[in-house]
């Protein structure tokens, strides 16, 4: 779960205004992407039509978000975010073992796979960041369990070793990483 500050700030940067025209603005435009993305041979997905079923004008669009792809990149970024905190079972190898397949599992599903390009298509470098914070609170919330004397990694070790070369998998190979594999590089990280 995300920390806010009494300053509604979130994991180093402000929060947006809950509530609100703008608020209202974008949820719309954001559900007008979803709802494109829906639909069976739907129009296309362009500027003109996600203004049209969100009821906006283009220019609203390219005033907030600049392009398509920028555009794409925030509401993918946005539906990256984990719905819940990691399970816990009371032994936090377990849960970081159980999070850790949840997580391949979904990253390299074709949808996810979507998702993590459209991030990446966009001009913003905060929104490949944005999906690195939600990664890291989860690690963190995992390794928050452990307790002080007892051998867990550090979150940038995990990053290192075992979420760097999923994603590596993930975005630059054609073979997906498989759930032995993460076990495997979690269990070295673990060692080491």
């Amino acid at each position: 779960m995300i920390e806010k500050t009494k300053n509604n700030e979130v994991a180093g940067s402000v929060a947006a205004r809950p509530g609100g025209r703008s608020a209202r603005i974008q949820a719309a435009i954001f559900k007008a992407v979803e709802e494109l993305r829906q639909a069976p041979d739907g129009p296309d997905m362009t500027v003109p039509a996600i203004a049209a079923r969100a009821g906006v004008t283009p220019s609203t669009i390219y005033r907030r978000w600049g392009s398509l792809n920028e555009l794409l990149a925030q509401v993918a970024a946005k539906n990256l975010r984990p719905d819940a905190p990691p399970e816990a079972t009371g032994d936090w190898r377990k849960d970081l073992e159980i999070w850790l397949h949840q997580f391949v599992e979904e990253m390299s599903s074709e949808p996810g796979r979507a998702m993590l390009r459209e991030v990446l298509g966009g001009e913003r470098e905060e929104n490949a960041g944005q999906c690195s914070a939600y990664t890291r609170q989860q690690l963190d919330a995992i390794l928050d369990r452990a307790g002080d004397g007892s051998q867990a990694p550090t979150t940038d070790k995990l990053l290192d070793g075992v979420i760097a070369p999923v994603m590596y998998r993930i975005l630059f190979t054609s073979a997906a990483p498989d759930h032995d594999y993460a076990c495997a590089l979690l269990q070295r990280t673990l060692e080491a």
